[in-house]
């Protein structure tokens, strides 16, 4: 895709002290999954390459969590405790926008993500912060 096929989003967390804009195309590819960390926050994944995401203003406000392998880092608004986008382990290149997150609707293309068994199905994902993706 060309850069002409993407739209520019806004979004951040709940008290806006964080805020971002992501390229997106007409339609996303976005999941849901069903991960121990997921499943609790209703995070709904659109994943993006680098070149597509842009932090516009929080970067003092956010705060990082990582647990297990320690590749993910998951980033939350230290006002509001907001996790509207993180870098996954599946594209540690990349970005995972939390859709729910997002200033509009934006249309998505929505499957599951069988997160409880990560390492069986990675690799399905590993291709989406790929600038081509």
């Amino acid at each position: 895709m060309t850069g002409a096929e993407f739209k520019w989003v806004a979004g951040g967390c709940h008290c806006r002290a964080v805020r971002f804009e992501v390229a997106l195309p007409e339609v996303s590819e976005a999941h849901s999954c069903n991960c121990s960390m997921c499943a609790r926050t209703g995070y709904v994944h659109l994943i993006v390459p680098e070149s597509r995401f842009r932090l516009v203003c929080g970067e003092d406000q956010i705060t990082t969590y990582v647990f297990n392998t320690g590749v993910a880092k998951h980033t939350f608004c230290k006002a509001c405790g907001i996790k509207s986008f993180y870098r996954p382990r599946s594209n540690p290149n990349g970005w995972s926008i939390n859709a729910r997150c997002l200033d509009e609707p934006v249309a998505m293309d929505l499957s599951a993500f069988d997160g409880q068994n990560w390492e069986s199905h990675a690799d399905t994902l590993a291709h989406l912060s790929e600038d081509g993706a």
